[in-house]
């Protein structure tokens, strides 16, 4: 198969970026209806849990209302953030606002932190003191009630996140998911002292409560540092650098290094040095560039993909003056045995 049979004709290409752009319109829509849902569902959440705390003077309880009020302004922060993201490029910022989401998602889990803190004060402070409960069967029914709606909306927001590549919607779903759990744990917890009488059960729950609420953040944290540091997909790495390998191996291209690529929600950015015979004349070696380019791309078929390659001479060293600097090459240790010499 030659090198033109592999990469198909450019009509490919252009119906390729269609559905792209299809899709990615799908995806922006799909955004908007999740994080609207979910804002008026964080509001109904803390309605009901602030009630069923008020009703029942419950430590567990009032930390899951605590966290709901979180969560309530994260969800704000993340909606916004979502709108960011969506902007496009200007001269301020000519790789668009995507990073924004790794931000909003540390904020939630910051914010997660905050919650978890307060949950401990009040838990330890009621153990201490002691906590006067009352009426806790109509307070767990309420609560019962609004742990099912979380459920529901939390693997409906991390679902729709994962098809859409967006973490802010992840974060948003794990933070709903982890409010389910606290409820859920609650409901356990207030329902035996419910049965039993033993009051200092509820303040316990509500310590283990925060110490679930404690490993969220630290996921979202951790999740947001990697975007934030552009923490390269393995996966993807590999998938750029059999490609190229593969152009090699045809005669598409002489050589290639300096290979790097980031993403940001749902765009891919990828940049790599292509080296050609040094008598190859530019129009030839920009064509054959074009086409490393559309196997490239094929590789994100519903991402925005951003490539920017650089031509060089095959004898790369001998064509660049004395004092020209190269930079590092990050990726060199995990191609290095898929390059031959020159």
């Amino acid at each position: 198969m030659t090198a033109k049979e592999t990469i198909g004709d450019p009509s490919l290409a252009e119906r390729r970026r269609k559905h792209r752009k299809a899709k990615m319109s799908e995806r922006r829509t799909a955004r908007r209806r999740a994080m609207g849902l979910s804002i008026i569902v964080s509001f109904i959440m803390l309605a009901g849990k602030v009630i069923a705390a008020q009703l029942t003077g419950s430590a567990a309880i009032f930390s899951d209302a605590a966290e709901s009020v979180v969560h309530l302004f994260a969800t704000g922060f993340a909606s916004f953030s979502l709108w960011y993201a969506a902007t496009p490029p200007d001269s301020n910022h000519p790789y668009g606002h995507g990073k924004v989401a790794y931000f909003a998602s540390a904020v939630e889990g910051v914010l997660i932190l905050v919650a978890a803190v307060g949950i401990v004060w009040t838990s330890v402070n009621d153990l201490l003191t002691g906590a006067e409960l009352q009426r806790l069967n109509i307070g767990l029914y309420l609560l019962a009630g609004l742990t099912a709606i979380n459920l529901g909306l939390g693997w409906y927001l991390v679902r729709t996140g994962r098809e859409t590549n967006s973490i802010v919607l992840v974060s948003n779903g794990q933070h709903v998911l982890t409010d389910m759990w606290t409820s859920l744990g609650v409901i356990v917890g207030v329902g035996l002292v419910w049965l039993t009488g033993v009051s200092w059960l509820d303040p316990l729950v509500a310590l283990l409560v925060a110490g679930n609420i404690l490993w969220t953040a630290y996921g979202l944290l951790r999740r947001s540092i990697y975007g934030l540091m552009d923490k390269a997909d393995g996966d993807a790495t590999q998938q750029i650098l059999d490609v190229l390998a593969s152009a090699k191996e045809q005669g598409l291209i002489a050589d290639f290094h300096q290979v790097r690529h980031r993403r940001t929600g749902d765009e891919v950015w990828i940049e790599y040095h292509l080296m050609f015979p040094g008598d190859m004349t530019i129009h030839d070696a920009h064509d054959r560039s074009h086409r490393v380019e559309d196997e490239v791309d094929r590789l994100f078929p519903d991402d925005d993909v951003h490539v920017t390659a650089h031509l060089e001479p095959r004898k790369h060293d001998a064509a660049h003056p004395d004092h020209h600097y190269e930079p590092a090459d990050p990726l060199r240790d995990v191609f290095f045995d898929l390059r031959g010499g020159d």
